[in-house]
């Protein structure tokens, strides 16, 4: 019922506090009372790039590998799995970084009236002489082939200078 969604919040709110005990807590309690243990480590795939992201790209890796070593061995014994996950969580950096930036790309789609903007032309693969021809790839700068990073720009013309990452809360 109810205290299954109260269970995962406080173990989520735990960790995003940095709360080891806390977390082991809620982790053993909904474990104990029966609790799918492939639910918990799915929350916590989400949690590693929600709440830490790229404050720690590993911690995504760390779940991933939780999840599967709930998966192949299952309970009793992927309890510890997801207590070191947990605690590994819970003693991480934080980062909601991409979390928000991705929000407000997506609130910009939602936001945006008639059809959305077209793909430049320079960004376009050319894959027949027809595509070619209207101009499909045309000024490219393929980056690897030069040492030090290219002016180029790679969001419509409409949304020119604009960065997500750096937009302030509304």
């Amino acid at each position: 019922g109810e205290e299954h969604y109260n269970c995962i919040s406080a173990l989520h709110k735990s960790m995003r506090g940095s709360d080891e005990n806390a977390s082991l807590y809620w982790l053993a309690r909904m474990l104990e009372g029966g609790e799918d243990p492939l639910y918990v480590a799915r929350r916590l795939v989400r949690f590693a790039s929600e709440d830490i992201g790229l404050a720690d790209p590993l911690a995504l890796t760390q779940a991933v590998a939780a999840y599967q070593g709930c998966h192949f061995i299952g309970m009793p014994e992927c309890e510890v799995i997801l207590a070191q996950c947990v605690v590994y969580f819970a003693r991480a950096p934080k980062s909601i970084e991409v979390y928000r930036a991705y929000g407000k790309v997506k609130e910009c789609l939602r936001m945006h009236s008639g059809p959305l903007p077209p793909v430049p032309l320079h960004l376009r693969n050319a894959p027949t002489r027809l595509m070619k021809n209207l101009g499909y790839g045309k000024g490219y700068k393929y980056n690897p082939m030069y040492k030090e990073p290219v002016e180029q720009d790679y969001l419509p013309e409409e949304l020119k200078g604009k960065d997500f990452f750096k937009e302030q809360e509304t």
